[in-house]
C-alpha cells in the first residue's frame, strides 16, 4: 500500500527554499520516494488553509516514507527548510 507525505508550505525565504527544493528528490532515491505534485495553492475552495504551496511526495509503504523522513540525509536539510519556510507534512496511507 503506497504512502504519500503532504507538505503544506508559506515560502519565507525563496532562495533558501529553491535549494530546499532542490536538495530534496536526491534523498528519495533510496526510499523508493518521488515527487508527486508541487505547486501553488490556486484558491481555497472550502474553509480557511493558511500556506500557499504543496508538495506530495510517493512512498512504496509508510515505514518507508518514515525512514526516509529520519534518514540523516533529510534531516541535514530540515535547518534550511525551517528558515526557507513555515511548514506542515502530514503523511497518509493509500486505501
Amino acid at each position: 500500500m503506497s504512502a504519500f507525505l503532504i507538505a503544506h508550505s508559506t515560502i519565507k525565504n525563496p532562495e533558501k527554499f529553491q535549494d530546499y527544493a532542490k536538495a530534496v528528490p536526491s534523498t528519495l532515491t533510496a526510499f523508493g520516494g518521488e515527487v508527486a505534485l508541487k505547486g501553488k495553492v490556486a484558491e481555497v475552495m472550502t474553509g480557511k488553509h493558511d500556506f500557499n504551496m504543496v508538495g506530495v511526495l510517493k512512498f512504496p509503504n509508510r515505514s518507508s516514507a518514515k525512514n526516509w523522513y529520519q534518514s540523516p540525509a533529510y534531516q541535514a536539510l530540515i535547518p534550511n527548510r525551517d528558515e526557507a519556510a513555515d511548514i506542515v507534512i502530514i503523511s497518509y496511507d493509500e486505501p
